[in-house]
């Protein structure tokens, strides 16, 4: 995998452990993290969650475990994508530039702030603030989040969001949706088990219930 990604441009380093590559990460600035969930010392999920939490490197889960739960604990633990074993190699390329690209800037006349109860969100900043202290919120769950703020009042189809935001690759991955919606209800909403903004559409997506108060 390593001469891969290097004969495609890509300077790689390697860690054989979670807690050297958490080493790694402070001592040096990388665009992206390859996480096998089978390694020694702190298992993939542990590591994921302690990068996560003061990191916002993009992070793709590498592993042989296929089922629901196992991609739901990945993306929960903060994984931006995942790749079950065996995998090619177009397909892994393919994922590193979905995870690295950036979701289009909003259109002319979006919003560049708005006001959500108690958080307030700066666009152009990329910054959250609930009652002035900044919450740390993913790339993927900004993007989410900003897509669905641009296209306010409107069902949004599952394969649309996936394709705006992971890439037009995909599409069939509902439960990255439900676990990055989850993740931001958890940060953005007064009470996250009645949302106010962020509503669920049964069998079509997700809509975003514009306030009164924006800018």
């Amino acid at each position: 995998m390593k001469m891969t990604l290097s004969g495609e441009g890509y300077e790689v380093a390697e860690a054989r452990t979670g807690e050297e590559a958490q080493r790694e990460l402070r001592a040096s600035h990388y665009d992206l993290m390859l996480l096998d969930l089978n390694m020694p010392g702190d298992g993939g999920f542990e590591t994921c969650r302690s990068v996560r939490a003061s990191s916002e490197i993009p992070i793709i889960v590498l592993t042989v475990r296929n089922t629901e739960q196992d991609k739901v604990t990945a993306l929960d633990a903060g994984a931006d994508d995942f790749i079950t074993k065996p995998f090619g190699s177009p397909e892994l390329l393919a994922r590193i530039r979905a995870v690295l690209r950036r979701s289009p800037a909003p259109p002319e006349g979006g919003p560049r702030s708005m006001t959500l109860g108690r958080v307030e969100i700066d666009f152009p900043a990329r910054k959250v603030l609930s009652q002035g202290r900044q919450l740390h919120l993913t790339p993927k769950e900004f993007d989410l989040l900003r897509y669905l703020v641009i296209n306010p009042n409107r069902a949004i189809p599952h394969r649309e969001l996936l394709q705006a935001i992971w890439g037009p690759d995909y599409g069939d991955q509902v439960e990255y949706l439900r676990v990055f919606i989850r993740q931001l209800r958890r940060k953005i909403e007064a009470n996250p088990e009645k949302p106010a903004y962020l509503l669920t559409e049964p069998w079509v997506g997700y809509r975003f219930a514009l306030p009164q108060q924006s800018t």
